[in-house]
C-alpha cells in the first residue's frame, strides 16, 4: 500500500524488546531518495495533517493536548513529553515512546538505505502493545479493545508513515 512495506524489525531497533518479551509488534518501512536526518523524521511523521486529526482526537478524549512546536522540541531532544505520550528511550536515529497508560510504544527510526554518496533514506515506524492478565482467566492476553481494533491500527500505521513520507518529499520539492 503506497509505497510501504511490513518487515522485520531492524536488529538494533529500541523496539526488539517488546518483540522478545512477546508483546505484539509489528514494523513498516518505506524509502525516500533524499537523505533524511533522524529529526527531520519525527518532525514530519507528527505534523501530517493524519497525526494532527489524532492530535485533536487525544485532545478532546484524554485532555493531552499538543502543538507542532511540541513536535519539533520532541524531534530535537529538548523534551521528552508530546500529547499522550512520554520517551521511554532515544538513540542517535530512533525514538521510542510510551502512551500514557504504559500499554502502547510507539517507534521511529531512519536509517541511510545505501552506500556512500547515495542519498536514499529507510524510514522505519512501528508499535508494541503489551499483554495484560484476563481479570476472568488470568491470562495474559492482548485486550479484547486491542484485538478488535489491530486491523485499523494496521492499515492507520501505513497511512501515518506515507503521510510523513509525503510531507518529506513535498519539502524536498520545494528547496529544488
Amino acid at each position: 500500500m503506497f509505497s510501504i512495506e511490513s518487515c522485520e524489525l531492524p536488529g538494533e531497533a529500541l523496539l526488539t524488546s517488546y518483540s522478545k518479551s512477546g508483546a505484539y509488534t509489528d514494523c513498516y518501512r518505506t524509502e525516500v531518495p533524499e537523505t533524511i536526518t533522524h529529526t527531520q523524521y519525527v518532525s514530519a511523521f507528527y505534523t501530517t495533517s493524519l497525526f494532527k486529526l489524532e492530535r485533536v482526537i487525544l485532545t478532546w478524549l484524554v485532555s493531552k493536548p499538543s502543538t507542532d512546536h511540541e513536535a519539533e522540541q520532541l524531534a530535537q531532544g529538548s523534551t521528552n513529553l508530546f500529547a499522550a505520550w512520554q520517551v521511554e528511550s532515544r538513540a542517535e536515529n530512533q525514538l521510542l515512546l510510551s502512551d500514557f497508560s504504559g500499554r502502547t510504544r510507539s517507534w521511529l527510526m531512519a536509517l541511510p538505505a545505501g552506500e556512500d554518496n547515495d542519498p536514499r533514506t529507510h524510514l522505519y515506524f512501528g508499535s508494541a502493545i503489551t499483554k495484560v492478565p484476563n481479570q476472568k482467566t488470568g491470562k495474559i492476553r492482548l485486550g479484547t479493545g486491542f484485538r478488535v481494533l489491530l486491523g485499523f491500527h494496521k492499515i492507520y500505521s501505513r497511512l501515518l508513515l506515507y503521510s510523513a513520507r509525503l510531507r518529506l518529499k513535498a519539502q524536498f520539492v520545494g528547496k529544488s
